[in-house]
């Protein structure tokens, strides 16, 4: 009789620490992942006078925060990417960019203190608006960069963090780490440039926890 009723306490006790897991699951930290040498519509030559890059094709290169790779320019009219790139352009798919409904800011904080998507401030690409409006707006030190005319080198502008809801509705943080292939630690005017190696953060279970 003892031995019955110890081994129901027993199987009880362990149904009820199951059931508490279950219910209470401790979160799993989040880490960044770095993807290097994205390659942006690279150009194949420059022109002797000016210096502007020649060959280009005006192509985004895309990417998806859920699969962590880069998308087929095919799938462009797809929700399969979230962001785009294209030099120094950021684009998000949505809008007059593309056929999916995902928005992006420019967030001014550390990458590793913004832990929380913000409520707000959200945007989509709209071209076709005069002036055109970008969630991710094209000029020089109010953006992710900062371009110095003098030695025309690309620089990430440090406290920038661009924060996208995805196609998907999930959330993701990314930073811009460089934008030379093989992230140069003092770019030059020989370092080939159009190349992102960025950092991110994607949140897959929907929630706009980022750490």
């Amino acid at each position: 009789m003892f031995k019955s009723v110890l081994t129901l306490l027993i199987v009880a006790g362990f149904a009820m620490l199951m059931s508490c897991s279950k219910s209470d699951p401790t979160p799993t930290a989040l880490t960044a992942t770095t993807f290097t040498n994205l390659a942006a519509d690279p150009a194949t030559g420059r022109d002797p006078i000016t210096g502007a890059p020649t060959g280009t094709t005006g192509k985004y290169t895309l990417f998806s925060f859920s699969t962590g790779a880069q998308v087929a320019d095919a799938d462009l009219q797809t929700s399969k990417w979230d962001i785009g790139f294209n030099g120094t352009n950021i684009i998000v798919n949505s809008g007059t960019s593309g056929p999916g409904t995902a928005s992006a800011q420019l967030y001014s904080g550390i990458f590793a203190d913004l832990t929380t998507a913000p409520e707000s401030g959200f945007l989509q690409d709209n071209s076709a608006a005069s002036p055109a409006v970008y969630a991710i707006t094209r000029t020089s030190g109010s953006t992710w960069y900062t371009y110095n005319s003098s030695t025309n080198i690309i620089t990430p502008t440090a406290g920038k963090v661009i924060v996208v809801k995805t196609s998907d509705g999930k959330y993701a943080k990314m930073e811009i780490l460089s934008y030379y292939k093989d992230s140069p630690a003092t770019p030059t005017s020989s370092s080939l440039d159009r190349y992102y190696t960025f950092r991110y953060i994607y949140q897959s279970n929907g929630s706009k926890s980022l750490k």
